[in-house]
């Protein structure tokens, strides 16, 4: 499946074994939480002062504070993008009492220059694009194809290191909360909302520690709630919100998902 974050698809793309997606929002009304929403006086001196996190078990400490109404509960399930999200999301299962584990989503780099987003992949065959971006740079589909392709085997390569033969747990009619380190583009959050919801869990709810203003709002259309615990004016990149921003690695997401216990050991109905 496959949508578009802005402007209109090239037919060509629908060669691809990709299924349409569902753009529309979620019923009801998404709820957009940030940092630059709340006018409270303590929310306001966080602003001010633009403090950093000391790193992702941080993050995901001061996070799941913002996430309270989910602890220990029977229906809740915490889903991290690998690698950056997995250490954000085991302190926020920690520390809700839910289990945690993972939704593998690839950037799609700019041919020549893979640190920039022209979109991205996710578990289930869905595909986001700019389309704003391939206009812009006259990036033609055919380079767009070949550039999926590559991150496809890097995605399934992922899903088999991270999870080996232990299927994706089901969660149609749970409570899910995905979890990053951090939004720029949204264009690899969008992603893995979408095959989220193919999943049919009662509710999405986004949680990261920082975002770009713009990108929170953006992902509303794609979860049921967004919860940005700051959304920083001045916002250059996600590692510039934290003291210490070392690449995690595959061994440690391994070691947390390990740790982590899993849906069938915290059910509690």
């Amino acid at each position: 499946m496959e949508t578009s974050t802005a402007g209109s698809m090239n037919p060509s793309i629908g060669k691809s074994r990709a299924r349409e997606a569902r753009t529309s929002a979620p019923t009801g009304h998404p709820v957009c939480s940030a940092a630059a929403m709340d006018t409270s006086p303590h929310s306001r001196s966080l602003m001010n002062a633009e403090r950093r996190f000391a790193d992702r078990r941080d993050a995901g400490r001061q996070l799941a504070a913002r996430l309270s109404a989910y602890a220990h509960r029977d229906d809740v399930t915490v889903l991290a993008l690998p690698r950056g999200g997995v250490p954000v999301g085991a302190e926020i299962a920690r520390i809700l009492d839910a289990p945690l584990d993972i939704l593998v989503v690839r950037k799609l780099g700019l041919p020549g220059q893979p640190e920039y987003a022209m979109g991205a992949i996710a578990s289930g065959d869905v595909r986001v694009l700019n389309t704003q971006v391939l206009q812009q740079l006259a990036i033609s589909y055919s380079a767009v194809d070949l550039v999926t392709r590559a991150e496809t085997r890097e995605l399934h390569r992922r899903e088999k290191l991270y999870r080996g033969d232990r299927p994706m747990p089901v969660l149609e009619g749970r409570q899910v909360i995905l979890v990053d380190d951090g939004m720029a583009t949204g264009a690899s959050m969008r992603a893995g909302a979408q095959a989220l919801r193919e999943m049919r869990p009662a509710r999405i709810v986004v949680a990261v520690p920082v975002s770009a203003p713009e990108t929170c709002h953006l992902i509303s259309q794609d979860a049921d709630e967004v919860i940005c615990a700051r959304t920083p004016e001045r916002f250059r990149s996600v590692g510039q919100w934290y003291e210490r921003f070392e690449q995690t690695t595959d061994e440690e997401v391994r070691r947390l998902l390990v740790a982590a216990p899993d849906l069938s050991t915290t059910a509690r109905a």
